[in-house]
């Protein structure tokens, strides 16, 4: 089974933008019909689903966070990425790589079937 790591700068600055990545090993990001998501949970809130990447390059997103992000991958490294543009204290957050499948036809974009997660990384937007 995948191990999925998150590594990201800790602390931004409002109106800058983050920039997380996750590490895969044990397993190729390419293969396996995987999708693979970024999720966070806010302060005292539930988690929130923001979009994924598949394992041929197709992307997904959260309608509410399409303006503002971007997920991209590095094959060479079993590594993908997520910028989010803009940010406020409100993107304070745990952010979460998960292993997941990709959205079923004719279905919303959304996480779908989660199997592995990273341990999450504490990122905080402040001045």
């Amino acid at each position: 089974q995948e191990q999925l790591q998150e590594s990201g700068p800790g602390l931004v600055k409002p109106s800058q933008t983050l920039s997380l990545t996750c590490t895969v090993s044990g397993g190729s990001i390419t293969t396996g019909y995987f999708a693979w998501n970024w999720i966070r949970q806010p302060p005292g809130k539930g988690l929130e689903w923001m979009g994924l990447i598949t394992y041929d390059g197709s992307t997904y997103y959260s309608p509410s966070l399409k303006s503002r992000t971007s997920i991209s991958r590095d094959t060479s490294k079993n590594q993908f990425s997520l910028q989010l543009i803009s940010v406020t204290p409100e993107d304070t957050a745990v952010y979460y790589c998960a292993r997941g499948i990709r959205p079923p036809a004719h279905m919303p974009p959304d996480s779908y079937g989660l199997d592995d997660w990273g341990k999450g990384a504490l990122d905080t937007v402040s001045s």
